[in-house]
This record gives C-alpha cells, structure tokens and sequence, in this order.
C-alpha cells in the first residue's frame, strides 16, 4: 500500500503500519455504530458527482460536522468524477467517519494507477483533481485490490 502525507511524498506502509481507522474498530468490543456512506457509480454517470456531494453533507451532518464539509465534498467530488471519467466501468464510493475522523475511499475495477500530475497555469481546468487532494487532505493514497484499485483520503476531525 502506499500512502501520501500531506505535501510530502509517498510513505512506505509495511506489515508494522500504523492502523487505519478500519484497524481500530476491531479492538473495541462495544461500540457506536460507525456512520458509513457506502454508494455504487454508474460507469460514466455524472450525475453520481452532485448525488455524492449531497450524500456526504447529510453524512457528516449526522456526525455534527455539516459545517466543516466543504473540503470533503471538493475532494471526494474530485476522486469520484476520476473513477467515472477516467475508467470505462462501475465504481463504489465508501466514506466512513471514525473517531480520528473523515475517511473517504472510491475502489473502481481499473488496475491502472492515477498519475499525479503538477498543473501548469495555461492547461485549463482538466489535471488538478489529485492534485487537490495531495495538497488538502491530511493523508492519501492508492491501494491495490485484487480487481482494481482504491483511491482513498483521510480528514481529521477538526477539518471533516
């Protein structure tokens, strides 16, 4: 797995890694059930980029965190309208809130792995999408599935 931390370069995650927010629930044996967003993308459908905006706010806004979601919406607007334009099959979006926070991930069935591309001042608007990311979220990354991959972000509490 590789892991991005914020304005820095990739981070090697090993066997020993720090746990990820999915780590953390199995150690507790009773809990709050975790709020959970969990949406499929139609292959080329553009409409899931405003639908999962909305589906996001009313998540966070169930968490108490409905003022603080305009950087989750921006970029998980960015890592679904990739999934969708940028592979000819479905998508599925996850966005789990956890004690750290805001973790949003969006698995397509495309084994080729995003490019993060700086953009120049006179490309337009096309090629900022991780770049947003990268520069915004406190943590990303890309996992390999099996089928695919995974494109996921991680906001701390504060900022979710």
């Amino acid at each position: 797995m590789e892991r991005q931390a914020r304005r820095g370069g990739p981070i090697a995650i090993g066997a020993l890694s720090a746990k990820t927010v999915e780590d953390e629930t199995e150690d507790v044996t009773e809990q709050a059930p975790t709020p959970q967003l969990r949406r499929r993308l139609g292959r080329a459908d553009l409409r899931a980029v405003p639908e999962a905006r909305k589906a996001l706010r009313e998540l966070l806004g169930q968490w108490g965190k409905n003022g603080q979601s305009d950087v989750a919406e921006l970029l998980t607007s960015e890592l679904v309208t990739n999934a969708i334009v940028h592979t000819d099959h479905d998508a599925v979006l996850t966005a789990t809130v956890g004690p750290r926070g805001l973790r949003v991930e969006v698995r397509d069935f495309v084994a080729r792995r995003p490019r993060l591309r700086v953009p120049a001042a006179d490309s337009g608007t096309n090629g900022r999408g991780l770049f947003l990311v990268q520069s915004l979220a406190d943590a990303w990354g890309v996992r390999a599935h099996g089928v695919g991959k995974a494109v996921w972000f991680e906001l701390g509490s504060e900022a979710a």
